[in-house]
């Protein structure tokens, strides 16, 4: 692992160029933060990247500068799920890997500020976006042999957030899937995975960064959670959640109190 300088947390080893050679990866949200950043990263080591998005103009910018393919995609519905899928498997012959990455902020709590609308949104994107997705996305890793599936989730699917419990709500049931549909998709060979990251840099921040900036919290460089998710690709785990935070290396979060179904009766 090496250090950048500028940057506010350790950044991998920059992977070989040709780990992913040969690869086709959809990337959701890849219109700018994160998604942008990982298109880059995948398309530099070497994949086919399909960018999804409904920024048609910010998706179509990222799928110019990776030599890849855009797709416009509204990812809380199924359809749109599949005739993403679809349509990479006519441009690329097939998929291997899913970032499932798009997602909004929610803003609003279960008081009187609570929001319907605004409701169903968040968890149209933060959750239905990754359920539909890997639904969406299985028939053809399977087609392939098999592939990896890593989702956007957060240090607030890890940690309670008082301020915004509906988005820890999101994060936490994201963080719950890919500990579950890790180990039940292995015997498939298929890999999935959630990449956590604290505040880095997105549109999803853009509310808080007066708050960050006064409170002196940095922000993490949207590079480095790209390179996590490439770590995470070209690894060979699965069912884990990688944490990223100012200082530290990332590495997949160990869980290492809670209790399993033969241990409650002690609890």
């Amino acid at each position: 692992m090496t250090a950048v300088a500028g940057d506010t947390v350790a950044r991998p080893e920059q992977t070989d160029g040709a780990a992913l050679r040969g690869k086709v990866a959809i990337v959701t949200g890849g219109a700018s933060g994160l998604g942008r950043a990982t298109a880059l990263t995948l398309a530099k080591a070497g994949a086919r990247v399909v960018v999804a998005d409904l920024d048609a103009r910010g998706g179509r910018e990222v799928a110019d500068m990776v030599g890849g393919h855009f797709r416009a995609c509204d990812v809380s519905d199924p359809d749109a799920n599949r005739a993403l899928v679809d349509f990479t498997q006519e441009e690329c012959g097939g998929v291997d890997i899913a970032l499932l990455n798009a997602g909004v902020a929610t803003g609003f709590g279960l008081g009187e500020d609570f929001d319907l609308a605004r409701y169903r949104r968040a968890m149209g994107a933060n959750l239905d976006g990754v359920v539909f997705g890997t639904h969406a996305v299985l028939p053809a890793l399977r087609a392939r042999g098999g592939g990896a599936i890593v989702a956007t989730a957060s240090l607030a699917g890890l940690a309670a957030v008082p301020l915004d419990p509906l988005y820890a709500a999101n994060k936490h049931a994201v963080v719950g899937l890919a500990r579950s549909l890790g180990p039940a998709l292995a015997p498939e060979n298929v890999r999935f995975n959630a990449v956590c990251p604290g505040f880095a840099e997105s549109r999803i921040i853009d509310p808080l960064r007066d708050m960050l900036s006064g409170q002196g919290l940095p922000i993490i460089p949207a590079q480095v959670v790209a390179d996590t998710v490439l770590r995470i690709v070209t690894g060979d785990g699965t069912g884990e959640c990688w944490f990223i935070q100012p200082g530290r290396d990332p590495e997949p979060f160990r869980f290492r109190t809670v209790p399993g179904p033969g241990r409650l009766a002690d609890a």
